[in-house]
C-alpha cells in the first residue's frame, strides 16, 4: 500500500503532548508501510505564528526521533502553508469558474443581522445562501467578495474513518463555507485540502476535534474531483482526573518533559500506549512499534494521562541505557544542579557512578540530585538527621578508621568494607554504626549509593579530605 502521512502543527506555541502523539502515530503508520512522513507548518495565521514556535516544534520532533522526509523543500526543514497561498487562491477561483463555488457580497452587517434573526427564531445560525444563485450583474460596486463553496443541499456525506468507523452527516447541516476571504487570503479549510492533495497525502491522521472539519473538507475534494484520503481520527488525551488536559495537570509541552529529565524513548513508548494496544505489551521499543503499528488497534475512547506510569517507563529506559550514554544525557542536569560546568574527570566519575545511580532513578533530574554530592566542594552543611549521626563517638571511630585508610594500597570498595567490618566486630557494634557516619561524611546525607563504592570512586585523597572536613 502506498502511504504518505503528514503532521501539520500550527506554530502558535510549543509542541503539545497531544500533538506529539499525533505526530508519532503518523510517523509509525508511514514507517510500518514503508511510506513517507511529511511535516507541514500551518503558518497562515501571520499574527500568531512565530519563528520561535516553529523552531520549538522542530526541536521537539527531533528530540522524539520523528524524522520526516521533506527536509530539502526550498531550503527549509518543512512545508510552509503560507508559501502556498497563491495556489490556494487559484483553486478557489477555479471552482468559481467551474460553478462549484461563487462570489458572496454579503457585508458583515448583513451576516450579523441574519444570525440575529435566526437566533431569535430558534434556528441554527448558518449562512443562508443569499448569493448562491444570484447573477454577477447584481454585484455591488466597490465591495470585495468572499468565495463560498456550493455545498450539496440534499443527500448526505459519509466518511469511513479508519479509527471511528463509518460516520454520516446530512448535507443540509452544512452551509456554504468561505474558501477565500475578501482580502484574497485562503481559509484553513481550503488550504488544508489543497496542501494535502498537492503533497500526495494518502492518510490524514489527526485528533478527533477535527472530525467536523472532515465532512466540509471532503466536499472540497469532491468539488475538485480529487481522490479523498483515508481519515483516522484519534481520541483525546485527558488529564488524570478525566477532564481536558491542562497546565494544572502538569507538563503539556514536549519540551517540559525533556526539561524534567524524561527520555524520548520513554515518552514515545508512553504516547504509543495512549489509545493503542498490542496485547499486554507495555515496553515497546521503536523497532517493534514500527513492526506492529496499525490504525485498527487504535481505540475510540479518550485516554487518561498517567504520570506515574510515564515515570515508571522512564525508569525502565534509564536502567536499560548504557552507562556512557546515560552519563552524557545527565551531564546538563548535573551542571544545572551544581551551577557550574563539570570537568572531564568529573564526567568520567559520573559515568562510573551510573551502576549505583540508575537503579534508583526515575528521571535524569533524579540522577542529578543523587549524584551532586560527588562533585561537592568544601564542608557539607549537615541537616538534623546527619548531625544526629555524627556523634563524638562516631567522630572518634572515623578518625581511627581514617588513619587505617591512610596506609591502604588497595582502596577498593571491598577492601574498605573489610576494614570497616573488622573494626565494627572488634568494637562489638553493627557495621552500620561506623558505615553510616562515613556516609554522612562523604555524601553530606544519611542516604547515598553503597558508601564503600562511593569512597572507591572518590579515591583516597578526596575521601580522607571529606572525613577531615566532617570532624
Amino acid at each position: 500500500m502506498h502511504v504518505v502521512t503528514r503532521f501539520a502543527p500550527s506554530p502558535t506555541g510549543s509542541l503539545h503532548i497531544g500533538g506529539a502523539r499525533t505526530a508519532l502515530f503518523c510517523w509509525l503508520f508511514a514507517k510500518h508501510h514503508g511510506g513517507k512522513f511529511l511535516l507541514r507548518v500551518e503558518d497562515t495565521d501571520r499574527a500568531r505564528s512565530t519563528p520561535e514556535s516553529i523552531e520549538t516544534i522542530i526541536d521537539g520532533m527531533k528530540w522524539l526521533g520523528l524524522d520526516w522526509d521533506n527536509k530539502d523543500y526550498e531550503g527549509r526543514d518543512y512545508y510552509s502553508q503560507f508559501d502556498m497561498r497563491g495556489r490556494h487562491a487559484d483553486v478557489a477561483r477555479q471552482m468559481v469558474a467551474e460553478g462549484k463555488a461563487y462570489y458572496c457580497y454579503a457585508s458583515p452587517q448583513e451576516l450579523e443581522a441574519m444570525r440575529a434573526e435566526q437566533k431569535a427564531k430558534g434556528l441554527p445560525q448558518r449562512y443562508d445562501g443569499r448569493w448562491r444563485d444570484r447573477p454577477a450583474s447584481d454585484a455591488p460596486e466597490g465591495v470585495p467578495p468572499v468565495v463560498r463553496l456550493k455545498t450539496p443541499q440534499t443527500g448526505e456525506t459519509t466518511v469511513t474513518d479508519a479509527v471511528m468507523g463509518e460516520i454520516t452527516v446530512q448535507n443540509s447541516q452544512l452551509d456554504d463555507m468561505v474558501l477565500l476571504r475578501a482580502d484574497g487570503t485562503p481559509t484553513y479549510m481550503l488550504a488544508v485540502v489543497v496542501d494535502d492533495h498537492d503533497m500526495g497525502v494518502t492518510h490524514v491522521i489527526r485528533g478527533d476535534d477535527h472530525m467536523t472539519n472532515t465532512f466540509r473538507q471532503v466536499q472540497i475534494y469532491n468539488a475538485m474531483g480529487w481522490d479523498v484520503p483515508t481519515f483516522g481520527h484519534l481520541p483525546m488525551i485527558l488529564g488524570p482526573d478525566g477532564s481536558k488536559m491542562s497546565k494544572r495537570h502538569g507538563a503539556q509541552a514536549v519540551g517540559e518533559y525533556r526539561e524534567q529529565g524524561y527520555l524520548p524513548e520513554a515518552v514515545c513508548n508512553y504516547l504509543l500506549r495512549l489509545c493503542w494496544t498490542h496485547g499486554d505489551d507495555e515496553i515497546i521499543p521503536q523497532k517493534k512499534a514500527i513492526e506492529w503499528f496499525d490504525l485498527g488497534s487504535v481505540g475510540r475512547s479518550a485516554a487518561r494521562f498517567d504520570f506515574v506510569k510515564l515515570k515508571s517507563l522512564n525508569a525502565h529506559y534509564i536502567r536499560e541505557m548504557p552507562d556512557n550514554e546515560l552519563a552524557k544525557l545527565a551531564v546538563p542536569f548535573v551542571e544545572k544542579k551544581l551551577g557550574k560546568k563539570l570537568a572531564p574527570a568529573n564526567v568520567d566519575l559520573l559515568e562510573k557512578a551510573m551502576p549505583d545511580l540508575k537503579p534508583r532513578a526515575s528521571t535524569l533530574l533524579d540522577i542529578a540530585d543523587m549524584s551532586a554530592f560527588y562533585f561537592h566542594e568544601g564542608a557539607f552543611d549537615f541537616d538534623a538527621k546527619a548531625q544526629k549521626i555524627m556523634t563524638p563517638e562516631a567522630g572518634d571511630a572515623l578518625k581511627e578508621l581514617a588513619a587505617r585508610m591512610e596506609g591502604m594500597d588497595d582502596f577498593s570498595g571491598s577492601a574498605l568494607e573489610e576494614i570497616f567490618r573488622a573494626y565494627a566486630e572488634a568494637k562489638g557494634v553493627k557495621l552500620g554504626a561506623v558505615a553510616q557516619p562515613l556516609r554522612v561524611a562523604l555524601s553530606g546525607s544519611t542516604v547515598s549509593p553503597p558508601i564503600f563504592h562511593v569512597a572507591d570512586l572518590l579515591g583516597k585523597t578526596e575521601t580522607l579530605k571529606r572525613i577531615a572536613a566532617a570532624l
